[in-house]
């Protein structure tokens, strides 16, 4: 695992619930290389998003290890783990999670000025054009469609280059149609950029374009395999 970009080592997630200790995720482990691709699976409350969100520093386990880009997240603070996530990862949800008070641009231009990035707009441009929005650069975010909204919002997740896209449920809210086009997108840049993509669905065509998945069953990992 030393090499990974991204790995986890018998990760187990329990909150106190008034039957005593719920367990919410039980011994979970993987190895991810730049550039793979991971499906995160499984039925409603099986523990998916809950699993993503320590896999990329959003929460701490109850026990095991995470490592992402050499750092061991469980030896940092909140503030350490922050700047792991801002320096290395990028985040497509199903709810856009847009500011509606800017832009397609200006959203897209923010955390390349986080970063202090030498030439925000034009990176920003150049990925807007990039996702089939060169039309839409200043139009208001919440005047634009539900498809052209996740756009956005993976141009924004991308902007940094990130090591690992984290991606939960990014098809949800749109219809088959328009997830298709989004999911040839996201497969498409993460295969341009060698960004490593981990991905929480319910959708089994989509978890099928990963290059591994992962199924959960109350917690548990029953099942992990390449495609």
């Amino acid at each position: 695992m030393i090499n990974s970009i991204l790995s986890a080592q018998h990760l187990s997630k329990k909150v106190p619930s008034t039957e005593g200790q719920l367990t919410i995720l039980d011994s979970v482990s993987l190895s991810l290389e730049q550039g793979d691709s991971l499906a995160i699976i499984g039925r409603s409350g099986s523990g998916k998003s809950t699993l993503l969100g320590l896999l990329a520093g959003l929460d701490l386990p109850s026990s095991g290890k995470v490592q992402l880009a050499g750092h061991q997240l469980n030896d940092l603070d909140e503030d350490q783990r922050a700047a792991v996530r801002a320096e290395h990862v990028g985040f497509v949800f199903q709810a856009f999670l847009l500011l509606d008070s800017l832009n397609a641009l200006e959203n897209v231009m923010l955390p390349l000025e986080l970063a202090g990035h030498t030439n925000p707009k034009q990176r920003a441009s150049e990925l807007l054009i990039r996702v089939g929005l060169e039309e839409r650069l200043r139009h208001p975010v919440n005047l634009l469609s539900g498809g052209e909204q996740q756009r956005v919002a993976l141009a924004r997740a991308f902007a940094t280059q990130p090591a690992v896209l984290f991606a939960d449920e990014p098809t949800g809210n749109l219809d088959s149609q328009t997830g298709e086009s989004i999911s040839d997108l996201m497969f498409a840049m993460n295969k341009e950029l060698g960004t490593t993509l981990v991905l929480v669905t319910h959708d089994e065509r989509l978890a099928a374009r990963c290059q591994q998945y992962l199924r959960l069953e109350g917690g548990r990992q029953v099942e992990q395999a390449c495609n």
